[in-house]
């Protein structure tokens, strides 16, 4: 019975005094990515399990160990998405996106789910924000959207950030390295965990990724696949490069990023922070030019990135990041008796209709205990309505910051309480100027 009071393990509740701190993070991510004609995508929480067998790939660790499937009322395989990309994918093409004009640019935040290992930034519910790009094949777009993932990261605030990449080529050039890595880790199978012995065999490039410390460390000293590239790929990658030199964004290549997905090809970047410890990568992304087919499509290029809110979230509060007030309440209505609370009500309902944040008593407390709360949530002005102003139809209005009493009628509230803010706030600009 103590469980119906806890929260599953790896997921958290977002309380009223951080849901305006994500907000404005989610709400600048979005803006941001308007600047560059991305427009919101919403896709299911859920889908069929093949639409992630087929994109992610079985030999990941998030199809092999992380997915949360299972079967519905109909025997149909159903899994959380435990990322956005593949299902972004399956709607372009269902919807026949694709078949317009391209590029198609659309972006989305969700939440996404994990079987992992909880830990500081890697939640097993956790939230993405992420851009994915339909129909663009130049090097032109893989720099357009690291561009765009450094401005959100730039407009939220976050510092102390780099940008690492590498290519990972194409299937072509990818056979030539598979067999070199296989070649390598072959002589160190007695080594490998267990689930890196099984992909040795299928996809020798998923060991790179692996978690286990042993694997890892094997990998530093693995082929890289950024010596194996084929012509065009290189020349993709040089162009890529050449375009983030001419916006002057700066970045380092990292032999040793793959990503975690099979889906990537060419280019594969990360966003790293030096705020959060161990998970340290607050945004990933890349190209992934045979998805779109391999899922059922026509032969698209495409690219995109994701970014881990929580993440982000963590590295802005170890730098002490500032964040916009939540807003307050504009007036809090204390009405004494029962012709006062209804007369409450229908001036509360006034000012909401014209855009205020306005509270009246909904528990019948007494007038100390009203004011009380009133402060408690910082309302900005409050009003008492009793008999009297009821009979004089007349009531006070307080500035609960300077003290200030202003006396207005009850007929046309909403308007005049406009006037008394708009004028507080003039005054006060005079004030600063001086």
């Amino acid at each position: 019975m103590a469980e119906i009071n806890r929260a599953v393990k790896g997921t958290n509740d977002m309380l009223p005094s951080d849901s305006h701190k994500f907000q404005f993070v989610e709400g600048k991510m979005l803006e941001t990515a308007s600047l560059y004609g991305f427009r919101e995508i919403r896709v299911p929480v859920f889908e069929h399990t093949e639409v992630f067998l087929r994109s992610v790939g079985d030999t990941t660790d998030v199809v092999q160990k992380e997915m949360y499937t299972f079967d519905d009322k109909g025997g149909r395989s159903i899994t959380l998405r435990p990322e956005l990309t593949a299902g972004t994918v399956r709607s372009v093409i269902e919807n026949g996106l694709v078949n317009g004009a391209l590029p198609v640019k659309v972006c989305y935040v969700g939440g996404c789910y994990r079987y992992e290992k909880p830990q500081a930034g890697r939640l097993r519910e956790f939230h993405q924000f992420g851009v994915e790009c339909f129909g663009a094949a130049s090097p032109a777009a893989d720099a357009e959207i690291i561009s765009l993932a450094l401005q959100v990261l730039e407009n939220i605030g976050l510092k102390n950030i780099s940008l690492e990449i590498n290519s990972i080529g194409c299937p072509e050039c990818r056979k030539n390295y598979h067999k070199a890595l296989g070649e390598y880790f072959s002589s160190h199978i007695d080594e490998l965990c267990e689930t890196c012995r099984d992909r040795l065999g299928r996809n020798p490039m998923r060991i790179l990724d692996c978690k286990s410390p042993v694997c890892s460390a094997l990998a530093k000293d693995a082929p890289k696949v950024i010596d194996f590239l084929c012509e065009e790929c290189q020349n993709h990658f040089d162009s890529v490069k050449a375009h983030l030199d001419a916006a002057g964004i700066k970045y380092t290549v990292n032999p040793q990023i793959v990503r975690g997905l099979d889906y990537y090809t060419k280019t594969v970047f990360e966003f790293v922070s030096g705020d959060i410890g161990a998970q340290s990568t607050v945004c990933g992304g890349g190209r992934y030019d045979g998805l779109v087919s391999q899922m059922g499509g026509p032969k698209t290029p495409a690219l995109g990135f994701a970014m881990g809110i929580e993440r982000i979230m963590l590295a802005l509060k170890n730098q002490n990041a500032a964040f916009p007030e939540p807003k307050k309440c504009d007036i809090y209505i204390a009405p004494m008796g029962d012709a006062a609370a209804v007369k409450a009500t229908s001036l509360c309902t006034e000012l909401r209709r014209d855009g205020f944040e306005a509270q009246c008593d909904v528990c019948g407390r007494g007038l100390k205990a009203q004011m009380k709360y009133a402060d408690k949530i910082g309302a900005l002005y409050s009003a008492v309505i009793g008999d009297n102003e009821l009979f004089n139809n007349s009531c006070n209005i307080k500035n609960m910051s300077t003290g200030e009493i202003k006396e207005i009628s009850l007929d046309n509230f909403a308007e005049q309480f406009m006037k008394i803010k708009l004028d507080s706030a003039l005054s006060s600009l005079e004030e600063s100027v001086l």
